[in-house]
């Protein structure tokens, strides 16, 4: 079965999900918007995907420093698959959710209805990487290479496609090696593959922390992808879009305050989950590599969250090309900007 044919089929299987449950300039910290000292607090239920993780350290520390709190939130996090995320925020289990932008688009083109509310990961987080010593410097380096993926599909899959068109090159050009187990990481360490696709943020953070140097092959100069950010169901953005506002401010306070100093947001993650103080050079390691990916060109001329219209026109016209949004979408469709701070 074809990876576009693969992708369609989970996005009508989700359509149908929810169409059975719906059918009733600088990180400078970000004042909370609250909701008024006469109301009782608006409870907030939102997915984070994947696992508890130094990754979502801005959450973390907005619930325990009492910022959620203080803008008249009760959040409750959850976690599970990019994919579960998406179709629990569009019924309403979830109020927001944490999700990739190119699960986004093709979603809502199945009239799945979410948006895009706030921006987390300013940088696309999906990458290539390989050893220095495989001799892989540029895309052009990986014609006739062993590549290990999680599968062809999902963002990594749309990420190597992109790397690679920009180096004449198609996915037909390499060896596909694929791990299903996410091991994709441990091959490289082990030279089982010669690169594999990863974030920016985790395996090839976690190789150099083994004495590897590192080569990582990044798609943003060839196509603006949209990295993960935060996404509401339209249902909810209408009984809720104060609260939601208020949440999207309190985390964005949190993220300037851990880029201003990272351990803060050490502790924050360590506090909420404990067994990541077992392996502390590594969480912080990774959660330096998470910061730097908050940070994308946009977001260091307009701060952090911040939304570029054009770039997400760019991405759509992108997946159209690969078959992805067999529906016509407009930026309009996918994207709310008006939650941000200071966008009324």
């Amino acid at each position: 079965m074809s990876s576009h044919r693969r992708s369609l089929i989970v996005l009508v299987a989700l359509v149908g999900l929810i169409a059975a449950a719906c059918a009733a300039p600088s990180p400078s910290p970000t004042p909370t918007r609250t909701l008024g000292p006469s109301q009782a607090p608006v409870a907030l239920t939102v997915g984070l995907g994947f696992i508890p993780s130094v990754q979502f350290a801005p959450f973390y520390l907005a619930d325990q420093a009492g910022y959620y709190a203080e803008a008249g939130l009760d959040v409750t996090f959850r976690h599970g698959t990019d994919y579960d995320v998406v179709a629990l925020t569009a019924q309403g289990e979830l109020d927001l959710g944490l999700a990739d932008g190119t699960s986004v688009i093709p979603a809502v083109s199945q009239g799945i209805p979410i948006k895009y509310v706030a921006t987390i990961y300013g940088e696309f987080p999906s990458i290539v990487f390989a050893k220095e010593s495989s001799g892989i410097r540029t895309a052009v380096d990986l014609a006739g290479k062993r590549l290990g993926i999680p599968g062809r599909f999902g963002s990594s899959w749309i990420m190597l496609q992109a790397l690679l068109a920009s180096a004449d090159l198609t996915p037909d050009d390499l060896e596909i090696v694929e791990y299903p187990d996410f091991g994709q990481g441990a091959a490289v360490a082990q030279g089982a593959v010669d690169a594999a696709t990863g974030f920016a943020n985790n395996e090839p953070v976690q190789l150099e922390l083994t004495g590897e140097q590192v080569t990582v092959l990044r798609v943003d100069d060839v196509v603006p992808l949209p990295g993960n950010g935060l996404i509401v169901g339209r249902s909810t953005l209408e009984s809720k879009g104060d609260a939601v506002a208020a949440f999207i401010a309190a985390t964005l306070r949190a993220m300037a305050e851990i880029s201003d100093d990272p351990a803060v947001g050490l502790e924050a993650a360590m506090t909420a989950v404990p067994e990541l103080a077992s392996a502390r050079e590594a969480q912080a390691a990774i959660l330096a590599a998470t910061i730097e990916v908050w940070n994308g060109p946009v977001q260091e001329a307009r701060g952090l969250g911040a939304i570029e219209p054009t770039n997400w026109e760019t991405s759509i016209a992108y997946l159209e090309g690969l078959g992805l949004v067999p529906n016509p979408v407009t930026v309009d469709d996918v994207l709310e900007t008006g939650l941000l701070p200071g966008a009324n």
